[in-house]
């Protein structure tokens, strides 16, 4: 049996280039993966990063739906606590309509980005500091229909997401925690797996996941998409010649030099301990990202 592969893009905006060439990449690359026969192409929400050019996937995920013809298309994810739950059911019901049977929702609690812009997002410190991801969650359902709906008298019992005839894509949940895995067996939707951030728990999330899972309505049974890092060269000398932007790249932000452009090829950068205060210079040469 062959292992279904999809692509999670982040829009990665290198040194030397802007994030319109950025997004304009993510279109190129969604394009050949549906040539060459990938399952997904999902899309990124990050917030006040020069890193990527990624903030809005309901956007993109409009766009690589156009310019591809069989390829699903989706979020990885949306970050459910920075919007109104009937908003994100209504953007994807009209995702939906205009591109049927091809669409995933995929939902996370992170903020995807830093406090300071996190509470921009949210607007008070109240929703910040708020854990009612499952209220918001099951609110989104309501006004798509996809559940019990609101109890009598409650005010938004009449509200329900448009194009009413339209049905909400499939629901995957993301984390790298048991929350999302135990999450996402209660109510019967997808489970996918953050390895990239949480390797050493990967296994125990899924079977958590696959041994709690409920059947649902639209999902009869477990569904788990794993997501990790991959480098892809022709040789391994040219794989760790690809890595080395992107580990320069974090290597800058966790010293406190802020988010920067990944690195081009040939390119020397400076790094400054930002933690000892020793002063001492780190120079190193990066390849490009992307290739």
């Amino acid at each position: 049996m062959s292992l279904p592969l999809s692509i999670l893009d982040l829009s990665p905006v290198d040194s030397g280039s802007t994030s319109a060439e950025a997004l304009q990449n993510t279109l190129k690359l969604a394009r050949l993966a549906d040539r060459l026969g990938y399952s997904r192409y999902w899309l990124a929400e990050h917030h006040n990063t020069s890193m990527t050019a990624s903030p809005a996937p309901e956007i993109m995920i409009g766009h690589v739906a156009q310019v591809t013809q069989r390829i699903r298309v989706g979020s990885g994810g949306v970050m459910l606590p920075n919007h109104s739950p009937l908003k994100v059911a209504e953007n994807f019901q009209v995702l939906e309509a205009l591109h049927p049977g091809r669409i995933d929702l995929g939902l996370g609690r992170a903020p995807g980005t830093d406090p300071r812009t996190a509470l921009a997002l949210r607007r008070s410190r109240e929703a910040l500091n708020a854990d009612d991801f499952p209220e918001q969650l099951a609110e989104l359902l309501a006004f798509a229909g996809e559940a019990e709906g609101f109890p009598g008298g409650h005010p938004f019992r009449s509200v329900r997401a448009i194009p009413t005839n339209i049905s909400l894509p499939p629901i995957w949940l993301l984390g790298s925690s048991d929350f999302s895995a135990q999450a996402a067996a209660m109510l019967g939707v997808g489970f996918s797996f953050a390895h990239h951030i949480n390797p050493d728990f990967a296994l125990p999330a899924i079977q958590m996941y696959r041994d709690q899972f409920v059947p649902s309505k639209q999902v009869q049974s477990s569904r788990v998409i794993l997501t990790t890092g991959v480098i892809c060269a022709e040789t391994d000398e040219q794989a760790q010649e690809l890595a080395a932007a992107m580990a320069l790249a974090w290597l800058r932000l966790h010293r406190s030099r802020g988010s920067t452009p990944i690195p081009r090829r040939d390119t020397r950068l400076s790094l400054y301990d930002g933690g000892t205060g020793s002063g001492q210079r780190d120079t190193t040469t990066a390849n490009s990202w992307p290739p």
